[in-house]
């Protein structure tokens, strides 16, 4: 991809934002990035889907598109497929790929928004699964020296919604592609209520790794806007985690407040849409910014909204949570 100057953004990211690049380019390699570096003016704003990114500002630096592509079976034995994928493909379009060929583990994850190279950043989840379940490798560009470096499932230090990359080395690697390793015969995960209502209520005898993505895909379009109509990306806060005494406290004050057992011991996790309509914002509007009618952790821009506008409500949201329940919403969505 050339070099172009003052380009919009909005179409590449799915809040629809429309802030500007000084200075715009794409890669499709190791080498190409490694080239268009010699001359990127900084600071430096890497994209992929452009799906978990908040724009509040023009970028007076250079704006690259990351365009890795490729599905490639790299190894195989008895129990599972080893799937290399490029960082820049489209990481709905690379679950049907796998189900298409029988290739088992990501399925829960269908219809998740943006790029292959974005999953691992934040280790999404969603329906019981979440992606290090499934990883196996990938390989990352370190901007500090120029050199690629293979990072395991123990080096990318997963947690919940995270990573090594949000953490010390947030900024510091570019990912280039992804190794998935997904399971020969499937292990079905239909633990979460949802999926196992819209099972019975399809009528589905039989499971597959098709039915499992197809309930997932009509739970995720009844709730959950489509950002091509709606600006928006997504969940824009975690769920917080809280210590179960803290929970306990919340419960006996709000008894019909959501809880899930926590990733570590001795924790639950509430859930933040549940925390942020009982403070009165499910469906507020303000200008073009708002929050969405049918799911309260979706953050939307109904048009023309600025990123500092979105921002700015969602500050206001978390005040007004941590105000009524002494809970601490932290954003999912990376702000720029």
């Amino acid at each position: 991809m050339r070099w172009s100057e003052n380009i919009s953004l909005k179409k590449y990211n799915t809040f629809g934002i429309d802030a500007t690049a000084r200075h715009f380019a794409g890669f499709t390699s190791a080498d190409d990035l490694a080239e268009l570096l010699i001359r990127a003016p900084q600071p430096l704003v890497v994209l992929g889907g452009g799906s978990n990114i908040l724009l509040t500002r023009d970028i007076e630096g250079t704006v690259l598109i990351n365009a890795i592509g490729g599905i490639d079976l790299v190894d195989e034995d008895d129990d599972y497929c080893y799937v290399k994928v490029g960082a820049g493909e489209d990481w709905h379009g690379f679950v049907e790929h796998c189900i298409s060929r029988d290739w088992a583990g990501v399925e829960n994850l269908s219809l998740i928004p943006g790029s292959v190279g974005a999953a691992p950043m934040q280790n999404i989840g969603a329906y019981g699964v979440e992606l290090k379940e499934v990883f196996h490798e990938l390989e990352a560009f370190d901007l500090q020296d120029g050199k690629v470096r293979m990072f395991t499932v123990n080096d990318c230090r997963f947690g919940y919604r995270d990573s090594i990359f949000k953490q010390e080395y947030k900024g510091r690697f570019i990912i280039l592609s992804v190794i998935f390793r997904l399971n020969r015969v499937p292990v079905y995960h239909t633990e979460y209520g949802a999926i196992r209502e819209e099972l019975e209520k399809s009528g589905i005898r039989e499971l597959s790794i098709r039915a499992i993505s197809e309930a997932v895909i009509r739970i995720r379009t009844a709730k959950l806007p489509d950002p091509k109509i709606i600006g928006n990306a997504g969940s824009f806060f975690k769920n917080p985690v809280v210590p179960n005494e803290q929970y306990a406290s919340l419960k006996a004050k709000f008894p019909e407040i959501v809880g899930y057992p926590g990733p570590v011991q001795s924790t639950t996790k509430l859930a933040a849409g549940w925390l942020i309509e009982q403070a009165g914002w499910k469906g507020y509007r303000r200008g073009d910014a708002g929050v969405h009618a049918k799911q309260a952790l979706v953050l939307v821009n109904y048009g023309h909204a600025t990123g500092r506008e979105i921002f700015d409500l969602s500050e206001e949201i978390q005040g007004s949570v941590q105000q009524k329940f002494g809970v601490s919403l932290e954003r999912e969505v990376n702000i720029i």
